[in-house]
């Protein structure tokens, strides 16, 4: 810019020059200044023409290389490489690491559930790169919570999911798709304060505030002379006897005098017992 207007000046002067050696008079008249004026200033136009038109068939030139450097880097029409490759890498490591801290720190050692542990770290990465692989179509935020509709309502025909471990799986499912979905308006520094405190308020929740997950069974009890209620004493030692659980309460469901049983729920924690008792959960009736 300060080359143009450099330009212009020596132009303008060159011009006054002009006009005296023509008219070997050291007087130019305001007329004739006018004219030298206008002369220069369809001069400069002329200039910032030409100069648009060399910026246009630069920018031409510079597209055209970089075309042909795009060309050679692809592949049937597909890139090899670009950017966003480095951002998917860093995204992932991140979600993987947040995902391996929720399951395999916190839930494993205290579930001890390896089919809950390899469900976990799969669907996070299946969600993470469907959202990470759908958002280059820029469908947004409806397919987002579409996809954690479908995956958050799974039900496994065998045995339905405990609560406890439905929640986890909310958690691995929601954090896949924040670390996907992030755009430019979020930055890496709120992504990671988003992991982390979702990473201790799991932590905080499981082992802080020592809070005791309550397993429950259904039995199908025989000694149906021991439900009525001055023999509950009763019937609570004979069920930790024979189950070898420590029962903080029982429940008494439905009662069949015709085979003389009864349905009994019993509520312990699996925390606080000596073996391990497989808890999965109850069926609704």
């Amino acid at each position: 810019m300060h080359r143009t207007k450099l330009l212009f000046f020596i132009l303008y002067l060159f011009s006054i020059q002009l006009a005296f050696s023509q008219n070997n008079n050291p007087t130019v008249s305001l007329q004739e200044l006018q004219e030298i004026e206008l002369t220069v200033k369809q001069t400069s136009k002329e200039i910032k023409s030409s100069t648009k038109k060399l910026n246009e068939v630069g920018d031409k030139i510079e597209n055209i290389k970089n075309n042909k450097q795009q060309k050679s880097k692809s592949f049937l029409d597909v890139k090899l490489y670009d950017d966003d490759f480095i951002k998917l890498a860093f995204r992932f490591l991140l979600n993987l690491l947040a995902i391996v801290l929720i399951a395999r720190a916190i839930y494993y050692p205290l579930a001890k559930r390896k089919d809950y542990l390899f469900t976990y770290i799969m669907i996070s990465i299946l969600v993470f790169f469907i959202c990470f692989t759908l958002k280059k179509f820029e469908l947004g935020l409806g397919m987002a919570l579409g996809l954690f509709a479908i995956f958050g309502i799974i039900r496994y025909r065998t045995d339905p999911i405990p609560i406890k471990e439905m929640t986890y799986l909310f958690i691995v499912i929601g954090i896949s798709v924040i670390n996907a979905l992030a755009n430019k308006k979020m930055s890496y520094a709120e992504l990671l304060l988003t992991n982390s405190a979702i990473i201790f308020a799991t932590y905080g929740m499981e082992r802080l505030w020592l809070l005791k997950h309550e397993s429950r069974k259904v039995i199908t009890y025989e000694k149906i002379e021991l439900i009525v209620p001055e023999n509950h004493p009763k019937l609570k030692e004979d069920l930790e006897r024979r189950t070898g659980l420590k029962i903080t309460r029982f429940e008494i469901g439905k009662i069949n005098f015709l085979n003389d049983t009864a349905q009994i729920f019993i509520h312990y924690y699996a925390d606080e017992q000596d073996g391990k008792f497989k808890d999965e959960g109850l069926r609704s009736e």
